[in-house]
Parts: C-alpha cells; sequence; structure tokens
C-alpha cells in the first residue's frame, strides 16, 4: 500500500515544478520519501536535459539590470528552443536574476557564472537552469554576457528580442533628462544596428577595406559609374565590336536615354564590368571616380558609424547622434560623450532548425 497520498503528489509537483505522473512515480520509487523523490527527479531531469543539449536552441531573451547606486550594469543573453518557453515567467525571472548575478559578482567569464552563487538563492546558477529544466523540459543555454561599469543607459526591445548597454563619460549627474537622452541613443542603436561608435573607431586597415570594396562594387555595376568613366568603357566596347550588333544598335537610339541600361542584354552589361574591372588600375586615378568613391565611402560610414548616423528621433532633433547628444549637453550645462556601446540580438549568429514539413512526409512514405 503506498505510503503516501494525492497531497503529497500535489506537494511535490508544487516543489519542483515536475508533471503529476512524475511527482508520482519518484514517491513510489522513495516509498513516500519526499526529500530522496526530489533527488530522483533531479538526476532524471540531468540525464534529460544532456540528452536535449545537442538540440537548437536559438530562442531565448536578452536582458538587462543597472544598478544606480553602484553604477553597475550587465546584460544576458540566455537561450531556449521554443518561442512559447522565452516568454516563460519562470524563464525570464532567472534571466533577470542571472543578470544581477552578473552586475554583483563580476565573473570572468560564462563558465564562472555557471559557478557563481545566484543572487538571493542558495543555488549556483547553473543549479538554476538545471531546476527550471525540470519544469520547461526544453534546452537552456546561458549564451554570454557583458558587465559595464559607469553611467550606462539600458535598452530591451521586443521583450527581449534585442538588447542595448551604451556607457556615457560625463561630469553631469545621472538624473531623469539624462537618462532619456541615454535610452533615445541606445533606441538608435537597437533600431539603426551601428557596427563603430564612431569613424574615429574604424582602423586604417579596416577603412581601406571598406574603400576597396566600394571601388569593386561600382566597377561590377557599371550603371554605377560616373559618366565620363561609363562612356569610356562603352566606346571601347563599341570600338572593339565587344558587344552584339543589337546591343550597339540599342545603344546609339537610346545613349541618350537615362534608362539606358533597360535596353541592354544582360551579357552587354556583363562585357561593361568586365571592362571596368580590367581598367581598374587606370580609373582609380581618375579624380572623378576618387571623388564618386569617397563620397560613397563617406555615406557608408554615417550608417555603420553610430554618432554619424541620422538621429531618428527627429521630433526631438535634426542631425546625427553626436549633434543630439551635444544638445542635451548644452541644455544640462555638462560634458557629455558616448563612449562605448553593446548591442545583443537575440540568437544571432545561432543556425536555426528549418523543418521541411513536405520533405519529412514524403521520406516516411
Amino acid at each position: 500500500m503506498a505510503s503516501f497520498t494525492a497531497k503529497d503528489v500535489a506537494a511535490l509537483r508544487e516543489k519542483t515544478g515536475v508533471g503529476m505522473m512524475e511527482c508520482k512515480k519518484a514517491l513510489v520509487e522513495t516509498d513516500g520519501d519526499v526529500e530522496k523523490a526530489i533527488e530522483i527527479l533531479r538526476e532524471k531531469g540531468l540525464a534529460s536535459a544532456a540528452k536535449k543539449a545537442s538540440r537548437i536552441a536559438a530562442e531565448g531573451v536578452v536582458v538587462a539590470y543597472y544598478d544606480d547606486a553602484a553604477q553597475v550594469a550587465s546584460m544576458v543573453e540566455i537561450n531556449c528552443e521554443t518561442d512559447f518557453v522565452a516568454k516563460n515567467e519562470g524563464f525570464v525571472a532567472l534571466a533577470n536574476k542571472i543578470a544581477k548575478t552578473v552586475a554583483e559578482k563580476n565573473p570572468a567569464d560564462v563558465d564562472a557564472l555557471l559557478k557563481e552563487t545566484l543572487v538571493g538563492e542558495s543555488a549556483t546558477v547553473e543549479e538554476a537552469v538545471q531546476e527550471l529544466f525540470l519544469t520547461i523540459r526544453e534546452n537552456m543555454k546561458v549564451r554570454r554576457f557583458v558587465r559595464v561599469e559607469g553611467k550606462v543607459a539600458t535598452y530591451i526591445h521586443g521583450g527581449g528580442t534585442v538588447g542595448v548597454l551604451v556607457k556615457f563619460d560625463s561630469d553631469a549627474a545621472f538624473d531623469d533628462a539624462f537618462k532619456a537622452m541615454g535610452k533615445n541613443v541606445a533606441m538608435q542603436i537597437a533600431a539603426m544596428n551601428p557596427e563603430y561608435l564612431s569613424k574615429d573607431c574604424i582602423s586604417a586597415d579596416e577603412l581601406a577595406k571598406m574603400k576597396n570594396i566600394i571601388v569593386e562594387s561600382s566597377l561590377n555595376k557599371p550603371e554605377s559609374l560616373p559618366k565620363p568613366i561609363l562612356n569610356k568603357v562603352i566606346a571601347k566596347a563599341c570600338d572593339e565590336k565587344l558587344w552584339s550588333d543589337a546591343d550597339i544598335a540599342a545603344y546609339e537610339e537610346q545613349k541618350k536615354n537615362k534608362f539606358l541600361f533597360n535596353f541592354l542584354s544582360k551579357e552587354a552589361i556583363a562585357t561593361l564590368a568586365e571592362l571596368a574591372v580590367a581598367g581598374k588600375d587606370e580609373f582609380i586615378g581618375d579624380k572623378i571616380f576618387a571623388g564618386a568613391v569617397e563620397g560613397r565611402l563617406k555615406k557608408q560610414l554615417t550608417e555603420v558609424c553610430l554618432l554619424e548616423q541620422a538621429f531618428v528621433r527627429s521630433d526631438l532633433f535634426e542631425g546625427n547622434v553626436a549633434g543630439y547628444v551635444a544638445k542635451v549637453a548644452k541644455e544640462l550645462g555638462a560634458d557629455i560623450k558616448a563612449a562605448s556601446f553593446v548591442r545583443f540580438e537575440k540568437g544571432e549568429g545561432i543556425e536555426k532548425r528549418v523543418d521541411d514539413f513536405a520533405a519529412e512526409v514524403a521520406s516516411m512514405m
């Protein structure tokens, strides 16, 4: 006869979050000993977690924490298998506790973080993750974190899909006006995803690579070439009969048409690209071509550098992000400079599983 009651099963389920049948089996196995039953459930959970560790965990949540008094911020990404679990209250609560643990204990890396005791708990981070697994039964991973000291603005977008920390160097009080400015800049980063803080952060080698990519793409897209360069390339194609008679005739008829390339064959356009690439050494020394390349490089820098980007909240300020920060600094009578930023996007870089239901059915047949 069982030495436990239905109330014992319910109590065990409440303690562990594990299903009723699993709790009943554990109590049967331990003859009603609740503590031993909990151990058995944990052991089974660990074994199950190990089996599921290879499953792709590309969903999850990004959370941030900031301690105003200590001026320490942290941001953590925790992954799971499904969006449903990512919205689970227990999952999100654990993520927030881990972020606070990062801020307070300053672990060196993820492995060190897993061994830290979770803030407000007796269990380690690793044990807390394993404990939650018993309830949600999905592969979970603490993927990465960052910790920043100083005046830091935090922003979480879309319920944890994107997270941003922005550090500011300033002698201003970290008041509501400062925080509002910081949040606006953080929102800019979340929306526009800049790669660098400013153009000063880009090395000479990186700038050279960016410039070379622009040169190559310009030469391979003849319709984007400056008019004098394009005319040279077309003249060569016509004079040396590298185009078909039909393309030459189309050119003669439409050469003043701004939609000229709509009348040329793909082969003719490909020939122009080949000629442009072959003449690279000549064209990069051309002032007009060099000017066009510099213009495109400047435009690209305004897209990839935070402080050079057009400020998206045009209702607050017309200009770039650097100008917006300077405006707020002037209003506060202080010196404010954006020093660095970190942006996490949930699941970025993780190859997600793609289910092909039709192919699966076909293979079964």
